[in-house]
């Protein structure tokens, strides 16, 4: 299945990118900016934790229509002595949130969810960093949020993804007067190529490099907030910032072809199909099959993965989700509905075993980080759709997420990604709602060797999982497999989503077998690390579809 060059044409020297490697530690980010952050506290002596923290810190900077303070994450990390450890620094809903919020007049105002005052959870991600770092870390917070403030102080030039991406959504951003202050001139987006300075998110790092994250979640900015949305019709409070907590949990664990993975639990959806999705496809040699059956197969999983996804995944703290959806049991008699001949309906949700008593306790991105240590993070973060909410605290520079959304905001009732959810997913105070987000770290015999994860909705699930089978199945490097062309499927709505890259033989070959295609030129954004245990070598890759960086030492 190489269709190699009809993405790698697109990167000026990606076609020798496959022999950068480094001994030392490596990291992979979407933006320039984030990973010289991420050496630069390589650097200082940091490890790959604060390298990852460092990068994600500076992608709230120059890549905050995706992610950023105001929003949340999942962490996952195998730390130089074995110890893996799950953070969920996923967004909660304030305490007077209720499950029929958005219903005014009995009709559901599904906007209320996207923009303004009722569409941000309480942010987790400086909590997630401040207890990530304190466990892991070698160096202080503020060593890596300061050089962060110093780029929002004195500006960056904007790239094209981000000049787009602010185009598009600059109509719903000027409804904001703080939101238009920072991204709008004249009334008029920023361009390409344009400075954008924020100087209030320049001193909210340093309030929070001074003070610590308590100045955050106790103090000025949770009191800022409280009053802005007491004033513009909002339901949080200082109290909900007070409350917060990022908690660890328990790594879900799985294998494929005689590796280890180990990544994220829910409130992640991700990581349990992930790894379902893979304990099904394990049953089919797909490296020996021809494209267009390769396709049909992995689709197949993925439609029965996603039915289950939206009846059965919630925040395990309020919905019972079953870890029989990893079971290899489970997996193999889904494989046996998959007709290799032609697609068939899914017309709902499996039954897990044990799926009663043995439960577990999107506009986004994705870096990942390693040192020769035996350090590895696997960090998605994300404030969901475009700018979030559009909402910017007056006075403090911070973009508020809109991950209301991600509940099922009415059970059956699709969110910004076309996803439905179910009762497992209908909001409720102090809930996490779902998340695609699949932070991914790959052992093995018990050494991590590979570390993906992704951006783009629900597409993060199998951009991940393709990663993995294109290293593990077909023996490429990342810069190789992040190249290739991808496809996806959600099971609702009923088409796959599959970028025009493979060629039209191999389309047609896949209409024929029954799907429904949605051609695409690209989406999502992609990032991850490989391990060669004999060179010693890493090997990172970031996705050729954005302007991203790998680098390492």
């Amino acid at each position: 299945m190489k269709v190699l060059p009809a993405l790698l044409c697109l990167a000026v020297g990606l076609l020798h990118a496959a022999d950068v490697s480094f001994p030392k530690h490596a990291i992979a980010t979407v933006h320039p900016l984030a990973t010289q952050a991420g050496m630069q506290a390589f650097e200082k002596g940091g490890n790959a934790i604060d390298a990852a923290i460092a990068a994600g810190l500076t992608l709230g900077v120059v890549d905050g229509h995706n992610s950023g303070i105001g929003g949340g994450c999942f962490f996952v990390i195998h730390a130089a002595d074995g110890t893996v450890t799950c953070i969920d620094g996923r967004e909660m809903a304030p305490a007077k949130a209720h499950r029929d919020m958005y219903l005014i007049n009995g009709k559901l105002d599904d906007e209320a969810s996207k923009t303004g005052a009722l569409a941000s959870g309480v942010p987790g991600y400086l909590k997630a960093c401040a207890a990530a770092q304190t466990k892991h870390g070698k160096l202080k917070l503020a060593d890596v949020l300061l050089p962060a403030a110093d780029i929002a102080e004195k500006g960056f030039p904007l790239d094209e993804v981000y000049a787009r991406k602010l185009a598009a959504t600059a109509a719903k951003l000027a409804k904001f007067p703080a939101a238009a202050a920072i991204f709008l001139k004249d009334d008029k987006p920023l361009e390409k190529g344009q400075n954008l300075v924020q100087t209030d998110l320049a001193a909210t790092y340093r309030a929070v490099a001074e003070k610590g994250v308590a100045w955050f979640y106790e103090g000025e900015f949770a009191a800022k907030t409280e009053e802005w949305m007491k004033a513009n019709g909002g339901i949080t409070t200082a109290a909900d910032y007070a409350n917060y907590q990022a908690p660890e949990r328990e790594a879900i664990r799985s294998k494929y072809r005689g590796y280890d993975l180990i990544t994220m639990p829910p409130p992640s959806s991700g990581g349990v199909h992930v790894a379902q999705i893979l304990n099904i496809i394990e049953h089919f040699p797909i490296r020996h099959f021809r494209a267009s059956s390769r396709i049909h197969v992995i689709t197949e999983a993925m439609k029965l993965a996603f039915a289950d996804r939206a009846h059965w995944l919630g925040d395990p703290d309020f919905a019972k989700v079953p870890r029989g959806l990893v079971d290899p049991a489970y997996a193999a008699e889904l494989a046996k509905k998959i007709d290799l001949d032609h697609t068939t309906q899914v017309s709902g949700h499996g039954m897990p075993p044990h799926w009663e008593g043995d439960v577990f306790g999107k506009h986004t991105t994705f870096l990942c980080t390693a040192d020769a240590e035996g350090n590895w993070v696997a960090l998605n973060q994300t404030i969901n759709t475009g700018f979030g909410s559009k909402v910017v605290v007056p006075g403090t520079g911070v973009l508020l997420n809109n991950e209301m959304d991600d509940f099922a905001v009415q059970p059956g009732i699709p969110n910004a990604f076309k996803l439905v959810g179910a009762e497992a997913n209908a909001v409720a105070p102090g809930k996490r709602p779902l998340s695609s987000m699949s932070p991914t770290i790959v052992l093995k015999d018990g050494k991590p060797v590979i570390v993906t994860g992704a951006a783009g909705g629900p597409t993060i699930i199998t951009q991940a999982l393709l990663l993995i089978t294109h290293i593990i199945d077909d023996g490429m490097l990342p810069v190789e497999a992040l190249a290739e062309p991808r496809f996806h499927h959600q099971w609702n709505p009923t088409e796959l989503k599959i970028e025009k890259a493979f060629g039209e033989g191999t389309l047609t070959r896949v209409k024929a077998l029954g799907h429904k295609l949605a051609e695409t030129t690209t989406f999502g954004a992609c990032q991850a690390i490989f391990f060669d245990q004999e060179k010693k070598l890493f090997f990172p890759a970031n996705d050729p579809r954005v302007p991203g960086k790998a680098d390492g030492k």
